[in-house]
């Protein structure tokens, strides 16, 4: 049996259900939760414990929470919000584009070692652990901070044996980079997942990526670069090119975020990535697995999609 680091302690593989593999609780920086909370808004934690249990009844049993340390990771909320949900929340380690001045010329090895202990150990002060870990790169494609964030990933990955997900950019075919890197430093790349993917609907690029092994993350909905009917079209495209089994559908959803004030000095009463997606995680489930059945898509592709691969994917199986 293979068990996975959820936020409330190790949970088998096959109990994750219908998971979403790309969404955030809360995004903001790091201690911004503790220090400055009225920036988030009224009861932040109440309004997150409200969507997820929302996401609950409709049938979503587990979310993938891909929030690094400086994208304001706190692990005692997703703790809370988790159990008075009923929502599984797995969490990240690893590192996102935020790399501040005072870590360039830290090492790989020495980063490594902290991932590590995230996994091992439980995030400081807690005895919380990471279930993945987590690289990026974007538009700057892999600069040299970034390069080293992504070989101690890779280390940490190939120490601990958990999969990694990617922040890519694939207007730049930035993945090209990183899988490079991934194979420099040993990596099983059945075991990354490149995420941001349905940002394009370039399939040559795409398939490419499958098949070096990895995942795709198709995990930007409803999305802005691509419109929803084509991020769908091309998911459809990939399922009927036989590539269905490696295929994780998200949307990326922020639930919590800082709420900035209007131009007249008023406050909105949602932040700007809640008026995006007012549907937050519930997006799929109603507009896009509809779409997918109008296009032809049957229930078990389905629920290879939301069901099969995370838990393959997540448990190397």
């Amino acid at each position: 049996m293979s068990l996975i680091n959820t936020v409330n302690g190790p949970l088998s593989a096959d109990d994750l259900g219908f998971t979403l593999m790309h969404e955030h609780v809360m995004i903001s920086a790091s201690g911004l939760y503790d220090h400055y909370p009225d920036l988030l808004g009224p009861d932040p934690e109440d309004r997150a414990i409200a969507s997820l249990k929302l996401a609950k009844a409709e049938g979503i049993d587990t979310i993938l929470d891909a929030t690094t340390f400086d994208l304001g990771r706190k692990p005692e909320l997703l703790q809370r919000v988790s159990r008075a949900s009923g929502v599984n929340i797995i969490n990240t380690t690893g590192w996102w584009l935020d790399v501040p001045r005072f870590l360039i010329g830290v090492s790989a090895d020495q980063m490594a070692k902290e991932f590590i202990r995230d996994v091992e150990e439980g995030f400081r002060g807690t005895d919380i652990k990471a279930g993945i870990l987590k690289c990026a790169a974007d538009y700057e494609n892999v600069t040299p901070p970034l390069e080293v964030m992504a070989r101690a990933v890779a280390r940490a990955h190939v120490h601990t044996g958990l999969p990694i997900m990617v922040h890519s950019y694939p207007t730049g075919q930035v993945a090209r980079r990183q899988i490079e890197i991934f194979r420099e430093e040993g990596v099983d790349l059945t075991r990354v997942k490149i995420d941001h993917s349905n940002d394009t609907t370039d399939m040559e690029y795409l398939q490419w990526i499958l098949d070096q092994g990895c995942y795709l993350g198709l995990d930007r909905y409803p999305g802005r670069l691509v419109s929803p009917k084509m991020r769908t079209s091309t998911l459809k495209a990939l399922i009927d090119a036989g590539y269905a089994e490696r295929l994780c559908p998200s949307h990326d959803c922020i639930c919590i975020s800082v709420v900035k004030q209007n131009a007249d000095g008023s406050m909105p009463e949602q932040h700007e990535y809640q008026r995006h997606n007012p549907l937050q995680y519930l997006y799929i489930s109603r507009e896009v697995i509809p779409m997918l059945k109008t296009l032809g898509v049957t229930d078990k592709t389905i629920s290879t999609l939301f069901v099969d691969n995370p838990r393959r994917f997540l448990a190397g199986r």
